[in-house]
C-alpha cells in the first residue's frame, strides 16, 4: 500500500472522526437556550392571542355548564373533540371520564406532562354575570373551567409547535378532583391505576391552580412542600336520654360534645411542635331532638391537614385518646372513624429549581414570588409519589381590587386575563421540561457508550 494511499485512508478517518464529534455538539447547541429563541417567544405569543377569542368562548361554556365529579362528559366531549382536532392521540374514558391527548413531536424524545382538572363544586353560583352556571346547585368555584382550558390553550399552542419538539407532551385532563359519588372510584388515584404514568412513561408532570390572593400577571411557587394533606373523620357519641329538667338522669351526648370540640384544639396547640403546621376542623355537627330532651347521641365531621407525614401519622391517635378519655369518664360510647385521603403535594426541589428560570422569563421576574405552603389540599399529590411534579399558583385578582372572593365561594369570579398568561407559562415550562430531558438521556446515553 503507498504512502499516499495510507495518507488518504488516515484523512477519511480523521474527517469522520471529527464529524461524530461535531454532531452531538451541534445538536446540543441547537437545544440550548432554546427559550432565549426570539423567534419561538414570539411565535407563542402569536399563537396565545390568535386563540384567545375561541379560549374565552370555551372558558365561559364550561362555566356555564359545569359538571360534578365523574360526570364531566359534556367538558369531555369537548376536551376530546378538540384535542382530537390537534392531530393528538387522544384516549377516552380514562378514570371515567377523563381524557388524554399525547402530542408527539417531531423528533423522538421523553415525555413530560400537563394535568388539568375538570370538575366543578356543589354550589349554588351567586355571581350576576352573563356567562353564570346554567345548572342549580353546580358551580365552577374552585377555578377547574380556567384549569382546562388553559391546557387546552396549551395544546394549540404547542401543536403549531411541534416540529420543534424532540419528545412527546402528553395533556391528562382529570375528572373528580373534588371528590366522588359515594362508593365510587375516581380522581388521580384510579387515573394512575389505569396507567395514566405510561406508555409512553412520563418523567415530569406540570399543573397549576387558580390563586385569587395573587394579581393577573403573577405566579407564586414553593420549592417542596405547596399543599397539605386531607383526612376526614367522623365521631359518633352514644350518651343516655332523659329529661333536660333531670340530667342527673341521662349523659348528656353535646356536652361531652363540646368537651371534644374544645380538646381537640390543644393538639394543635400543646401536643404538636408550634413550628409544624397542622389543622382539625369540626365542619358538622349533628344531636338532638327537642329543646327539653338530654340529647342522646351527637356525630361530628372534620378534616385533618398536615405538612408533615409523621405527625399525620400521629394525629389519629391523639384525637382517639381525647375522645376514649371524655366519653368514658361520664359513662358514654362512641365509635371513632378516621379515612385518610390526599397526601401533602410536594413540589419536587430539583424540578423546581430547574424550572425557575423558564417561569421568570415567561412572566418577568418580579413576576414570580416564593409563596408558604397554603393548607388546602390537591389530589394531584398522588401523581407527586410516582414521578416528579411542579405545581404552581396562577394569579386571578383583578389588578387595583384589594380582596377577590375566595375559592370555594359563590361569588368566586376570576379576571379571564389571567389565561393567557397562564397558558404562556405552561408552554415555556414544557418547552424547557423537554429541552432538559433530552439532554439528560444523551448524557445517558453517552455514559452507557463510555
Amino acid at each position: 500500500m503507498s504512502s499516499r494511499f495510507k495518507c488518504f485512508i488516515l484523512s477519511c478517518l480523521l474527517l469522520i472522526l471529527l464529524l461524530l464529534m461535531l454532531q452531538p455538539v451541534a445538536a446540543e447547541k441547537q437545544n440550548q437556550k432554546l427559550l432565549q429563541d426570539q423567534k419561538l417567544s414570539q411565535a407563542i405569543d402569536r399563537e396565545i392571542e390568535k386563540h384567545r377569542p375561541e379560549l374565552i368562548k370555551i372558558r365561559r361554556f364550561l362555566h356555564m355548564n359545569p359538571e360534578l365529579g365523574n360526570q364531566e362528559v359534556e367538558t369531555a366531549r369537548l376536551v376530546a373533540t378538540k384535542l382530537t382536532s390537534l392531530g393528538f392521540e387522544v384516549k377516552t374514558g380514562v378514570a371515567v371520564t377523563g381524557v388524554v391527548g399525547l402530542l408527539r413531536g417531531f423528533r423522538p424524545g421523553p415525555t413530560v406532562a400537563i394535568r388539568a382538572d375538570m370538575d366543578a363544586l356543589p354550589i349554588q353560583e351567586l355571581n350576576n354575570i352573563p356567562y353564570r352556571s346554567l345548572k342549580p346547585g353546580v358551580m365552577h368555584a374552585c377555578g377547574h373551567d380556567l384549569h382546562t382550558t388553559i391546557a387546552l390553550g396549551t395544546a394549540m399552542v404547542l401543536s403549531s409547535l411541534r416540529s420543534r419538539l424532540q419528545g412527546n407532551i402528553k395533556f391528562i385532563f382529570q375528572p373528580a378532583e373534588e371528590g366522588l359519588p359515594e362508593a365510587q372510584e375516581g380522581g388521580a388515584a384510579l387515573m394512575i391505576k389505569e396507567g395514566v404514568l405510561g406508555d409512553p412513561p412520563v418523567r415530569a408532570i406540570f399543573s397549576l391552580h387558580v390563586w385569587p390572593e395573587l394579581e393577573v400577571g403573577k405566579a407564586g411557587y414553593a420549592s417542596g412542600y405547596l399543599m397539605a394533606s386531607s383526612d376526614n373523620f367522623v365521631i359518633t357519641i352514644e350518651g343516655k336520654s332523659a329529661h333536660a329538667a333531670r340530667p342527673q338522669e341521662g349523659i348528656d351526648a353535646i356536652v361531652l360534645a363540646a368537651g371534644i370540640i374544645n380538646n381537640l384544639q390543644t393538639i394543635i396547640s400543646r401536643y404538636l411542635d408550634p413550628t409544624e403546621p397542622a389543622v382539625i376542623t369540626i365542619g358538622k355537627i349533628q344531636g338532638g331532638a327537642r329543646a327539653n330532651i338530654i340529647a342522646e347521641k351527637v356525630v361530628m365531621e372534620g378534616t385533618v391537614r398536615t405538612l408533615n407525614e409523621g405527625i399525620r401519622e400521629k394525629i389519629p391517635e391523639l384525637m382517639e385518646n381525647i375522645i376514649s378519655g371524655i366519653t368514658r369518664s361520664y359513662g358514654a360510647k362512641y365509635s371513632f372513624r378516621y379515612l385518610k385521603g390526599t397526601p401533602p403535594l410536594y413540589n419536587h426541589p430539583d424540578l423546581v429549581q430547574a424550572m425557575l428560570p423558564a417561569l421568570e422569563l415567561a412572566l418577568g421576574k418580579n413576576n414570580v414570588v416564593a409563596v408558604k405552603p397554603q393548607m388546602v389540599a390537591e389530589d394531584f399529590a398522588l401523581f407527586g409519589e410516582r414521578v416528579p411534579v411542579f405545581m404552581y399558583l396562577l394569579g386571578v385578582r383583578t389588578p387595583g381590587v384589594a380582596q377577590a372572593a375566595p375559592l370555594h365561594s359563590p361569588y368566586f369570579n376570576p379576571d379571564e386575563r389571567a389565561i393567557p398568561v397562564g397558558i404562556k407559562a405552561m408552554c415555556y415550562l414544557l418547552l424547557e421540561a423537554l429541552e432538559q430531558q433530552a439532554a439528560m438521556s444523551k448524557s445517558e446515553v453517552s455514559d452507557v457508550i463510555k
